[in-house]
């Protein structure tokens, strides 16, 4: 690793430690050059994930847009943000395990909506009535209902 300040190509690593709740090392590094001190972040690469969506347009996958679509189904509801993180992990976390460089949008709503379905009911149908592109408040009462039977 060359150091930022000098550009000397030795370094030590002085201290490691888990960083991100596991997901990154952390790491403390001296150059043996100029004995100045750096942090580095080493984290596992992952496949970038490109989302098809419903017009067949294709964009880079975006953590963002789920957490922005949860948290509007999540407003004014008892949900933490903790909650809300593992969620997106969990989603996250499924979409990188099926190895596909290309993923449909519907896939990653599906997604979303089962696990929101277990988390607050109320928010499910907030983020069905979105995603589903509720017509008319039979195709509300009917998400309702099967939300209800269960």
């Amino acid at each position: 690793m060359k150091c930022p300040f000098c550009n000397h190509d030795n370094t030590r690593v002085i201290d490691s430690r888990p960083a991100d709740e596991n997901n990154s090392i952390r790491r403390r590094r001296v150059c043996d050059e100029c004995n100045k001190r750096f942090t580095t972040y080493e984290k596992i690469e992952t496949i970038p994930i490109i989302i098809i969506k419903k017009d067949n347009n294709r964009e880079a996958y975006d953590r963002s847009k789920i957490e922005a679509g949860i948290l509007m189904a999540c407003h004014k509801r008892p949900v933490s943000a903790d909650n809300i993180n593992a969620l997106v992990d969990e989603v996250e976390t499924e979409l990188f395990n099926q190895e596909e460089k290309e993923i449909p949008s519907r896939v990653i709503g599906e997604l979303v909506m089962n696990k929101l379905k277990d988390l607050d009911a109320v928010a499910y149908v907030r983020f069905a009535s979105v995603y589903r592109e509720f017509k008319d408040i039979n195709t509300f009462m009917d998400e309702l209902k099967k939300v209800l039977d269960k």
